[in-house]
């Protein structure tokens, strides 16, 4: 992650729009969602949501997955971690007093999943 990429992904995020679909779609993970759908719940015409996933796409903040007539849509999770690691790295720095309750506030608010832990979000404490 670079600071470029990093601009990308936040100025993608900084229309409410397109805010709203990417947390409608760290909602629904894994299973994604598809582009009408999405249309709906964001309350959006069908061409301006493709618009709005096509800006997050550019980004890469959103994975899209053709099945059968359809096209599902998925928030990238890893590249949304490598933004907030790309603002975190070095945070206070290096004091990492200063950053606990910061990190504390980024934990999982449920229980870890299998995906999680295999995709790397979560690490297993001994």
């Amino acid at each position: 992650m670079d600071e470029n990429q990093t601009i990308a992904a936040l100025a993608a995020l900084a229309q409410p729009t397109r805010l709203r679909t990417f947390k409608l779609l760290v909602e629904r993970e894994p299973d994604g969602v598809a582009a009408g759908e999405l249309a709906r719940l964001a309350d959006v015409p069908q061409n301006t949501m493709s618009a709005h996933l096509s800006t997050l796409s550019q980004a890469g903040l959103v994975r899209s997955e053709r099945q059968s007539r359809s096209i599902l849509y998925r928030a990238d999770l890893e590249r949304l971690r490598a933004v907030v690691l790309y603002l975190l790295k070095d945070c206070c720095g290096g004091n990492a007093s200063l950053c606990a309750p910061l990190i504390a506030d980024l934990s999982p608010c449920c229980a870890p999943t299998a995906q999680c832990l295999e995709q790397g979000f979560l690490e297993v404490k001994a």
